[in-house]
């Protein structure tokens, strides 16, 4: 065997530019917020594509349900989460009072610490996005008459993310 069969595999880091190039290939519509993260818009829920760590190797797919309940209604939809969350692997879910209405975000986070392939972040991103609908579609279904609590149009660049993690 020859030395180079024994050389580890460099992959190409994680940047907000190859997943700008990843969301351009697929012929999403999506900007950028005040904090540099990409954020568009799936079925009217708002997204965002942030990058977390010291050097940033960290991918989250966060994701927002675009209505609200009445905060009466937490422990039932905190219920619906910790139900999902048993039984599936993808999204990781959070409940909070935003403003007097319960608030529903999903998360996907991956490490990538040693790189990835453009095959692998395509992948994060159909898991991130698809499994937040899927959760999503339920709670739609429960709650057929939820308030719209973000605007239907794409995302605008000034819309700010309330869960955002305020350390990296």
């Amino acid at each position: 065997m020859s030395a180079a069969e024994h050389e580890p595999t460099v992959l190409p880091p994680l940047s907000t530019a190859r997943i700008a190039e990843r969301l351009d290939a697929r012929g999403s519509v999506y900007g950028t917020d005040k904090d540099g993260d990409l954020v568009g818009r799936w079925d009217g829920h708002p997204f965002w594509f942030i990058t977390l760590g010291q050097t940033k190797e960290y991918l989250q797919v966060r994701g927002r349900w675009a209505r609200q309940v009445p905060a009466t209604e937490f422990g039932n939809v905190l219920l619906g989460a910790n139900a999902w969350s048993e039984s599936m692997v993808w999204p990781k879910i959070f409940v909070r009072i935003e403003a007097e209405q319960v608030a529903v975000y999903t998360e996907h986070t991956v490490d990538y610490e040693h790189g990835l392939t453009d095959e692998q972040l395509d992948l994060h991103l159909t898991i991130g996005i698809a499994s937040a609908l899927r959760f999503f579609a339920g709670l739609e279904e429960k709650y057929p008459d939820a308030v719209a609590t973000v605007p239907t149009a794409p995302a605008p660049p000034e819309y700010t993310d309330p869960a955002r993690p305020t350390l990296d």
